[in-house]
Protein backbone atom coordinates (compact mmCIF):
# COMPACT_ATOMS: atom_id res chain seq x y z
CA UNK A 1 0.00 0.00 0.00
CA UNK A 2 2.70 2.64 0.74
CA UNK A 3 4.66 1.48 -2.37
CA UNK A 4 1.04 2.00 -3.96
CA UNK A 5 0.01 5.22 -2.59
CA UNK A 6 3.01 6.66 -1.98
CA UNK A 7 2.06 8.98 0.92
CA UNK A 8 -0.96 10.20 3.05
CA UNK A 9 -3.48 10.41 0.39
CA UNK A 10 -7.43 11.70 0.17
CA UNK A 11 -9.56 9.91 -2.18
CA UNK A 12 -13.58 10.66 -2.63
CA UNK A 13 -15.92 8.02 -3.33
CA UNK A 14 -19.47 8.49 -4.98
CA UNK A 15 -22.66 7.61 -3.46
CA UNK A 16 -26.32 7.17 -3.49
CA UNK A 17 -26.75 9.72 -0.64
CA UNK A 18 -25.17 12.92 0.18
CA UNK A 19 -23.49 14.76 1.90
CA UNK A 20 -20.68 12.67 2.05
CA UNK A 21 -19.43 11.12 5.17
CA UNK A 22 -16.00 11.85 6.09
CA UNK A 23 -13.54 8.92 7.61
CA UNK A 24 -10.21 8.71 8.39
CA UNK A 25 -7.85 5.83 8.77
CA UNK A 26 -4.35 4.51 9.85
CA UNK A 27 -3.62 8.28 11.58
CA UNK A 28 -1.43 5.65 13.33
CA UNK A 29 0.48 3.41 11.31
CA UNK A 30 0.32 0.12 13.94
CA UNK A 31 -3.77 0.60 13.80
CA UNK A 32 -5.56 -0.69 11.08
CA UNK A 33 -8.64 -1.71 11.93
CA UNK A 34 -9.99 1.39 10.21
CA UNK A 35 -8.59 0.85 6.88
CA UNK A 36 -9.58 -2.83 7.12
CA UNK A 37 -13.17 -2.07 7.73
CA UNK A 38 -13.37 0.61 4.65
CA UNK A 39 -11.82 -2.32 2.54
CA UNK A 40 -14.81 -4.70 4.13
CA UNK A 41 -17.07 -2.19 3.04
CA UNK A 42 -15.50 -1.31 -0.45
CA UNK A 43 -15.61 -5.01 -1.24
CA UNK A 44 -19.48 -5.51 0.24
CA UNK A 45 -20.37 -2.56 -2.61
CA UNK A 46 -18.03 -3.46 -5.33
CA UNK A 47 -19.65 -3.20 -8.91
CA UNK A 48 -22.34 -0.36 -7.18
CA UNK A 49 -22.45 2.73 -5.70
CA UNK A 50 -21.83 3.55 -1.56
CA UNK A 51 -25.40 3.88 -0.10
CA UNK A 52 -23.70 7.25 0.88
CA UNK A 53 -20.81 9.47 -0.92
CA UNK A 54 -17.70 9.00 1.28
CA UNK A 55 -14.65 11.12 1.47
CA UNK A 56 -11.42 8.83 2.80
CA UNK A 57 -8.54 9.92 3.71
CA UNK A 58 -5.51 7.59 4.43
CA UNK A 59 -3.17 8.42 6.78
CA UNK A 60 0.50 7.15 7.93
CA UNK A 61 1.13 4.74 5.28
CA UNK A 62 5.21 5.26 5.59
CA UNK A 63 4.98 4.34 9.78
CA UNK A 64 2.62 1.50 8.63
CA UNK A 65 4.73 -0.43 6.27
CA UNK A 66 6.86 -0.91 9.73
CA UNK A 67 4.21 -1.45 12.01
CA UNK A 68 4.96 1.77 14.24
CA UNK A 69 2.41 4.48 15.44
CA UNK A 70 4.88 7.34 13.93
CA UNK A 71 8.38 7.41 12.25
CA UNK A 72 11.16 9.16 14.06
CA UNK A 73 10.90 12.86 12.83
CA UNK A 74 7.33 12.81 11.93
CA UNK A 75 5.16 14.72 14.07
CA UNK A 76 1.83 12.34 15.48
CA UNK A 77 -0.93 12.88 12.35
CA UNK A 78 -3.22 13.12 15.56
CA UNK A 79 -1.91 15.46 17.23
CA UNK A 80 -1.44 17.95 13.81
CA UNK A 81 -5.11 18.69 12.30
CA UNK A 82 -5.80 22.68 12.78
CA UNK A 83 -6.09 23.43 16.46
CA UNK A 84 -2.90 21.99 17.56
CA UNK A 85 -0.02 23.07 19.38
CA UNK A 86 2.68 22.03 17.42
CA UNK A 87 4.88 23.58 15.57
CA UNK A 88 4.15 23.95 11.79
CA UNK A 89 5.45 21.29 9.63
CA UNK A 90 4.53 19.08 6.66
CA UNK A 91 2.08 17.04 8.81
CA UNK A 92 0.46 20.46 10.11
CA UNK A 93 0.14 21.46 6.58
CA UNK A 94 -1.37 18.48 5.21
CA UNK A 95 -3.94 18.10 7.80
CA UNK A 96 -4.65 22.00 6.99
CA UNK A 97 -5.17 21.14 3.37
CA UNK A 98 -7.52 18.05 4.05
CA UNK A 99 -9.92 19.72 5.61
CA UNK A 100 -10.04 22.95 3.51
CA UNK A 101 -10.99 20.04 0.49
CA UNK A 102 -13.16 17.89 2.71
CA UNK A 103 -15.12 21.07 3.87
CA UNK A 104 -15.96 22.92 0.94
CA UNK A 105 -19.19 21.42 0.86
CA UNK A 106 -21.50 20.14 3.84
CA UNK A 107 -20.68 16.93 5.50
CA UNK A 108 -22.69 14.56 7.19
CA UNK A 109 -20.12 13.50 9.83
CA UNK A 110 -16.85 12.63 10.83
CA UNK A 111 -15.60 9.48 11.91
CA UNK A 112 -11.61 8.36 12.62
CA UNK A 113 -10.82 4.89 13.60
CA UNK A 114 -7.94 3.92 15.70
CA UNK A 115 -6.55 0.98 17.88
CA UNK A 116 -5.09 0.69 20.83
CA UNK A 117 -2.68 -1.48 22.39
CA UNK A 118 -3.71 -1.71 25.98
CA UNK A 119 -6.51 -3.82 27.17
CA UNK A 120 -9.52 -1.41 26.93
CA UNK A 121 -13.57 -1.84 25.44
CA UNK A 122 -14.57 -0.69 22.36
CA UNK A 123 -15.47 3.32 23.45
CA UNK A 124 -16.29 6.30 21.06
CA UNK A 125 -15.02 9.60 22.17
CA UNK A 126 -16.77 13.54 21.35
CA UNK A 127 -15.14 16.76 21.55
CA UNK A 128 -18.42 18.24 22.53
CA UNK A 129 -21.13 17.06 24.43
CA UNK A 130 -23.81 17.84 21.86
CA UNK A 131 -26.93 15.72 20.97
CA UNK A 132 -25.72 14.87 17.40
CA UNK A 133 -22.17 13.67 18.27
CA UNK A 134 -23.42 11.34 21.21
CA UNK A 135 -25.63 9.79 19.05
CA UNK A 136 -22.92 8.91 16.42
CA UNK A 137 -20.87 7.90 19.94
CA UNK A 138 -23.23 5.50 21.32
CA UNK A 139 -23.98 4.34 18.19
CA UNK A 140 -20.70 2.15 18.48
CA UNK A 141 -20.60 1.57 22.08
CA UNK A 142 -22.15 2.78 25.48
CA UNK A 143 -18.94 3.62 26.75
CA UNK A 144 -18.35 7.23 25.25
CA UNK A 145 -15.58 9.69 26.48
CA UNK A 146 -15.72 13.27 26.45
CA UNK A 147 -11.93 15.35 26.07
CA UNK A 148 -10.28 18.41 25.33
CA UNK A 149 -6.58 17.10 25.59
CA UNK A 150 -4.52 16.72 23.76
CA UNK A 151 -4.56 19.17 21.34
CA UNK A 152 -4.96 19.17 17.42
CA UNK A 153 -6.70 15.69 16.90
CA UNK A 154 -8.84 14.79 14.39
CA UNK A 155 -12.17 14.81 15.55
CA UNK A 156 -11.69 18.49 17.22
CA UNK A 157 -10.70 19.83 14.02
CA UNK A 158 -14.11 18.24 12.07
CA UNK A 159 -15.96 19.06 15.02
CA UNK A 160 -16.23 23.07 13.94
CA UNK A 161 -17.78 21.19 10.59
CA UNK A 162 -19.74 18.17 11.19
CA UNK A 163 -20.91 16.06 13.98
CA UNK A 164 -17.49 14.25 14.52
CA UNK A 165 -16.60 11.16 16.76
CA UNK A 166 -13.00 9.23 17.45
CA UNK A 167 -13.53 5.82 17.92
CA UNK A 168 -11.59 3.15 19.94
CA UNK A 169 -11.85 -0.08 18.34
CA UNK A 170 -9.91 -2.55 20.66
CA UNK A 171 -6.25 -4.01 20.10
CA UNK A 172 -5.12 -4.40 16.14
CA UNK A 173 -5.40 -7.81 14.80
CA UNK A 174 -8.64 -8.76 16.69
CA UNK A 175 -12.28 -10.33 14.29
CA UNK A 176 -13.94 -8.91 16.92
CA UNK A 177 -12.74 -4.87 16.05
CA UNK A 178 -13.48 -5.63 12.41
CA UNK A 179 -16.41 -6.25 12.38
CA UNK A 180 -17.49 -3.94 15.10
CA UNK A 181 -15.95 -1.19 13.11
CA UNK A 182 -17.00 -2.43 9.83
CA UNK A 183 -20.91 -2.69 10.93
CA UNK A 184 -20.40 0.94 12.57
CA UNK A 185 -18.57 2.22 9.04
CA UNK A 186 -22.02 0.78 7.32
CA UNK A 187 -24.87 1.61 9.56
CA UNK A 188 -23.68 5.71 9.16
CA UNK A 189 -23.33 4.97 5.18
CA UNK A 190 -27.22 3.76 5.47
CA UNK A 191 -28.27 6.29 8.10
CA UNK A 192 -30.38 8.92 6.74
CA UNK A 193 -29.89 11.36 9.65
CA UNK A 194 -28.24 12.05 13.00
CA UNK A 195 -31.10 11.38 15.47
CA UNK A 196 -32.02 14.65 16.96
CA UNK A 197 -33.42 13.28 20.27
CA UNK A 198 -31.02 13.57 23.41
CA UNK A 199 -29.22 10.21 24.26
CA UNK A 200 -31.00 8.56 27.47
CA UNK A 201 -28.55 8.79 30.56
CA UNK A 202 -29.36 4.83 30.59
CA UNK A 203 -28.06 4.16 27.87
CA UNK A 204 -24.68 5.88 27.79
CA UNK A 205 -21.74 5.67 30.19
CA UNK A 206 -20.15 8.96 29.84
CA UNK A 207 -16.84 10.21 31.22
CA UNK A 208 -14.58 12.83 30.82
CA UNK A 209 -10.89 13.16 31.01
CA UNK A 210 -9.46 14.58 33.64
CA UNK A 211 -5.70 14.39 33.29
CA UNK A 212 -2.87 12.78 30.85
CA UNK A 213 -0.51 10.87 32.96
CA UNK A 214 3.12 10.74 30.77
CA UNK A 215 6.49 9.03 32.13
CA UNK A 216 8.94 11.82 32.68
CA UNK A 217 11.34 12.16 29.41
CA UNK A 218 14.66 10.34 29.83
CA UNK A 219 14.09 7.91 32.48
CA UNK A 220 14.69 3.65 31.44
CA UNK A 221 11.18 2.22 32.30
CA UNK A 222 9.99 -1.07 32.01
CA UNK A 223 6.33 -3.35 32.21
CA UNK A 224 8.84 -6.84 33.23
CA UNK A 225 11.80 -7.58 35.27
CA UNK A 226 13.93 -5.07 37.13
CA UNK A 227 17.09 -2.96 36.13
CA UNK A 228 15.54 0.08 34.88
CA UNK A 229 14.49 3.54 36.75
CA UNK A 230 10.99 2.62 37.25
CA UNK A 231 9.27 -0.88 37.15
CA UNK A 232 5.59 -0.65 35.99
CA UNK A 233 3.25 -3.35 36.99
CA UNK A 234 2.51 -5.43 34.20
CA UNK A 235 -1.05 -6.06 34.17
CA UNK A 236 -1.26 -1.44 34.29
CA UNK A 237 -3.55 -2.19 31.28
CA UNK A 238 -6.44 -4.38 32.45
CA UNK A 239 -7.64 -1.30 35.23
CA UNK A 240 -8.46 0.56 32.07
CA UNK A 241 -11.83 1.95 32.66
CA UNK A 242 -12.17 0.12 35.87
CA UNK A 243 -10.49 1.53 38.84
CA UNK A 244 -7.02 1.96 40.63
CA UNK A 245 -8.39 1.93 44.26
CA UNK A 246 -6.17 4.63 46.74
CA UNK A 247 -2.87 3.54 47.72
CA UNK A 248 -2.38 0.99 44.98
CA UNK A 249 1.15 0.33 43.73
CA UNK A 250 1.38 0.72 40.21
CA UNK A 251 5.50 0.87 40.25
CA UNK A 252 8.41 0.36 42.14
CA UNK A 253 11.24 2.74 41.86
CA UNK A 254 14.76 3.57 43.33
CA UNK A 255 14.12 4.92 46.36
CA UNK A 256 16.16 7.94 45.46
CA UNK A 257 14.66 8.53 42.02
CA UNK A 258 12.40 12.08 42.15
CA UNK A 259 8.41 11.31 41.16
CA UNK A 260 9.02 9.54 37.23
CA UNK A 261 5.29 11.11 36.22
CA UNK A 262 3.92 14.14 35.06
CA UNK A 263 0.00 14.48 35.46
CA UNK A 264 -1.49 17.66 33.31
CA UNK A 265 -5.19 18.13 33.48
CA UNK A 266 -7.34 19.91 30.93
CA UNK A 267 -6.00 23.39 31.53
CA UNK A 268 -2.56 22.01 31.46
CA UNK A 269 -1.75 22.33 35.23
CA UNK A 270 0.49 20.35 36.93
CA UNK A 271 -1.63 18.13 39.62
CA UNK A 272 0.99 15.05 39.26
CA UNK A 273 1.47 15.51 43.23
CA UNK A 274 -2.33 15.38 44.16
CA UNK A 275 -2.94 11.94 41.96
CA UNK A 276 0.41 9.78 42.89
CA UNK A 277 2.74 9.42 46.07
CA UNK A 278 6.22 7.64 46.62
CA UNK A 279 7.32 6.24 49.65
CA UNK A 280 10.02 3.09 49.73
CA UNK A 281 10.53 2.62 46.18
CA UNK A 282 7.03 2.20 45.53
CA UNK A 283 4.58 4.36 43.51
CA UNK A 284 1.21 4.57 44.40
CA UNK A 285 -2.33 5.82 43.84
CA UNK A 286 -3.09 9.01 46.23
CA UNK A 287 -6.65 8.45 45.47
CA UNK A 288 -9.17 6.27 43.67
CA UNK A 289 -9.11 7.05 40.00
CA UNK A 290 -10.54 5.32 36.70
CA UNK A 291 -7.30 5.01 33.94
CA UNK A 292 -8.34 4.89 30.46
CA UNK A 293 -5.94 4.10 27.43
CA UNK A 294 -2.81 2.56 29.99
CA UNK A 295 -0.78 0.68 28.00
CA UNK A 296 2.25 -1.41 28.72
CA UNK A 297 4.24 -0.70 25.52
CA UNK A 298 7.06 1.48 25.84
CA UNK A 299 7.22 2.87 22.50
CA UNK A 300 3.53 4.19 22.85
CA UNK A 301 4.30 5.55 26.24
CA UNK A 302 7.12 7.40 25.11
CA UNK A 303 5.52 8.45 22.02
CA UNK A 304 2.06 9.32 23.88
CA UNK A 305 1.23 8.63 27.51
CA UNK A 306 1.01 6.03 29.94
CA UNK A 307 -2.34 6.64 30.30
CA UNK A 308 -5.71 9.05 30.87
CA UNK A 309 -7.59 9.34 33.63
CA UNK A 310 -10.82 9.71 33.65
CA UNK A 311 -13.86 11.29 36.01
CA UNK A 312 -17.87 10.31 35.28
CA UNK A 313 -19.95 12.38 34.00
CA UNK A 314 -23.96 12.78 34.39
CA UNK A 315 -26.36 13.63 31.49
CA UNK A 316 -29.15 15.34 32.60
CA UNK A 317 -32.16 13.28 31.98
Amino acid sequence: MADILGGPSLFYLEGLRKPPLFVTVLQHGNEPTGFEAVQAILRKYQGSQLPRAMWLFVGNVAAAKTGRRVLEGQLDYNRSWPGTDMAPGPETALMADVVAKVTAEPLFASIDLHNNTGCNPHYGCVNFLDTAFLQLASLFARTVVYFTRPLGVQSAAMAMHAPAVTLECGQAGESAALAHATEYLDACLHMHHIPDHPVAPRDIHLLRTKATVKVKPGLDFTFSGQGSDVCFRPDLDHFNFGALKAGAAIARTSESLPMPLIALDDQGRDITEDLFAQSGGTLAVRKALIPSMATTNVDVVRQDCLFYVMEEVSLAV
